[in-house]
C-alpha cells in the first residue's frame, strides 16, 4: 500500500505520468482537483476567502473567481502567504481524507497524490517515495509556447514562478524522464510500475 507522490513543473509530461499509473490500476489523488472541491461555495475556505480578500473574489453565482484571486495575490508575497494559510490546511485534511478512504477500500492499493507543487508546499517526508516528472525548463517553454499558445515571455514567467528543477530533482526518489518522446516516457513509467508491484 504505498503513498507516492507525483511531481513536476508545468508542461513537464506529470499528466501523463499520472495517466499511465491510473491505466495499470493505481489510485490518483489530484491535488488541483482537491483545491477546486475546498474552494467550492459553501465550503469554510472560500467563506474564509472572500472574508480576507473581500466579495468581490466571487462570482455572481458564488464560484470563487480565480483571475480575480489572482490579480491579487501575484506579486504579493503576503497576500499569496495569507492565501496558503487558508487553501493549505484544507487541502491536506481532504487529501489525507482521500488517501485514508482508497486504502480502505482496497488495502494493497497504489495511491499516487498527482501534486505539482510539492516543493513549493512542503510537502513533509509522508511519503513512500516522491516521483519526478522531469523535462528541463528549455523544453517545458517550448511546450507551453507550441502546444498551450502561450508567449515566450509568459512560458518563462510561469515556470520562474514554480520550483526550480533543482528542487524538485532533489527531492526525487525516482525520476521519469519526459523529454524525450512519450513512448519513452510511458515505457520508463511502466518499469516503475514493475518495481512498485514487485
Amino acid at each position: 500500500m504505498p503513498l507516492i507522490a507525483l511531481t513536476g513543473g508545468i508542461a513537464g509530461g506529470k499528466s501523463t505520468v499520472a495517466r499511465r499509473l491510473a491505466e495499470h490500476g493505481a489510485v490518483i489523488v489530484d491535488a488541483d482537483q482537491i483545491v477546486r472541491d475546498v474552494q467550492a461555495p459553501g465550503t469554510p475556505a472560500l467563506a474564509r476567502i472572500a472574508a480576507e480578500f473581500g466579495a468581490d473574489v466571487l462570482r455572481e453565482d458564488g464560484t470563487l473567481d480565480r483571475a480575480a484571486l489572482g490579480a491579487r495575490v501575484f506579486g504579493d508575497a503576503d497576500a499569496l502567504a495569507r492565501l496558503n494559510a487558508i487553501v493549505h490546511p484544507a487541502v491536506r485534511a481532504e487529501s489525507q481524507r482521500r488517501f485514508e478512504a482508497a486504502f480502505a477500500a482496497d488495502p494493497a492499493a497504489v495511491v499516487v497524490y498527482d501534486v505539482p507543487l510539492l516543493v513549493e508546499a512542503r510537502g513533509g517526508d509522508r511519503w513512500d517515495l516522491v516521483v519526478v516528472a522531469h523535462a528541463p525548463a528549455e523544453v517545458r517553454a517550448q511546450r507551453l509556447v507550441s502546444l498551450r499558445g502561450m508567449s515566450p515571455e509568459d512560458a518563462a514567467a510561469r515556470i520562474a514562478a514554480q520550483a526550480t528543477d533543482a528542487e524538485r530533482l532533489a527531492i526525487a526518489d525516482e525520476v521519469i524522464d519526459t523529454a524525450g518522446a512519450e513512448a519513452d516516457t510511458l515505457a520508463q513509467v511502466d518499469a516503475l510500475w514493475e518495481r512498485l508491484r514487485a
